[in-house]
Formats: structure tokens, sequence, C-alpha cells
């Protein structure tokens, strides 16, 4: 009687050491083929685009305090997206509430978009930007096309053009500076003022 050479002990034993052998050479042979140069794969930013974010926010907020603890910016934005690399973060339609010490009314500033440079703490606002500033009964407001607000120097400035709306007649300039905390309006060229007289 001839006996197959995988029956018994030393049969089932060699089938093991076969079928082993099998699964390494095929897992050789799969590695072997999923060997791509690390150079070739392409990073994530490459697969989505440069122009989109790294990640987004919807509803977010963001908020600054002094060293005392005290609250001096809140800004709110629908939807905010966060670019890694450069460490920017546009804003659509944000809206911020800048507090000024020993004044419990905040400024108002809102407007169509808004850039975020988280290092610098500064914020350019553009399309419609509107500054509120509510003084007694009827506020103050300034429009202009783009303003930036540096957080670390509580100061927001622009060079375009801005209008000046109070209750007793409008201002017209090309430029201005405000200190939030002094609450000093610095207006840089171009003036023009029309006032009604109070009688």
């Amino acid at each position: 009687m001839i006996r197959p050479w995988f029956s018994g002990d030393n049969g089932r034993r060699r089938l093991r050491t076969l079928a082993l052998a099998g699964t390494v050479l095929a897992t050789l042979f799969l590695l072997w083929q999923s060997d791509e140069p690390a150079s070739s794969r392409a990073p994530s930013s490459n697969l989505r685009g440069p122009a989109e974010p790294d990640g987004f926010v919807v509803g977010g907020q963001y908020r600054s305090w002094d060293e005392q603890g005290n609250l001096r910016i809140h800004l709110t934005s629908p939807r905010i997206e966060q670019f890694e690399d450069t460490g920017i973060a546009h804003l659509d339609q944000p809206e911020a509430q800048l507090f000024s010490e020993g004044d419990p009314t905040p400024w108002l500033i809102e407007s169509n978009t808004g850039k975020l440079e988280q290092s610098s703490e500064q914020l350019e606002l553009t399309g419609n930007v509107r500054l509120i500033r509510q003084a007694g009964n009827a506020p103050s407001t300034l429009e202009t096309e783009a303003l930036t607000l540096d957080n670390s120097n509580g100061t927001v400035y622009t060079d375009q053009p801005v209008t000046i709306t109070e209750p007793f007649g409008v201002t017209h300039s090309t430029g201005m500076k405000a200190w939030i905390n002094e609450r000093i309006l610095e207006l840089n060229s171009r003036v023009e003022g029309h006032y009604e007289t109070v009688r």
C-alpha cells in the first residue's frame, strides 16, 4: 500500500510548513508590489488644493482677554475656514464686540468677510465694514470698505475712505485710526464735515 506523502503526523507537519511558506511568499510579493517611493506620495494639501482649508468651524466664536482677565474682544462668524500652514483663518460675515477699559458699552464691528492672522491677532475686515459706537441715546457709525483691527495694540485703522455718521452731522475722510481704550479717533486726510447747529 502506497501512503500519500502528507498522511499521518509527518504529513500534517509538511502540509502546515507548505501553507506557512506559501503565506510568507504571498505577503512578500504583495509588499514588493506596493513598495512605492515616498516622494511619489502626494501630501494631503496637494490632494485638496491650496485654496481649500485644513478645517472649518460652523458658528465659530473667538474671545480675547487682557492680562487682568477682562474681556477685550468677542468675535463671531457663521463659518470660519482655517489654514494651518499660514496660520490664517477666513471668516464669513464676522461680527465683533470690542470692549474698552472702564466702559461697559462695547464698540460693534461687522463686515462681509474677515481674515484673522492668529499669531499677530490682527483681523482684516473687508466689504461693507461698519463700526458702531453707542454714545448716549444715538449711535455713531463709521463705514468703510476695509478696516484692520489690531487686538495686541487695541487699535483699528484703515487707509480707505470713511464716512462717520453722528447724531448731529456727517464726516468724510480718507483714512483713520482709532484707539479703543483711549476712545480717540484720528482722521488722516481730506476731512470734510457737515453738521447741524443746535438751537
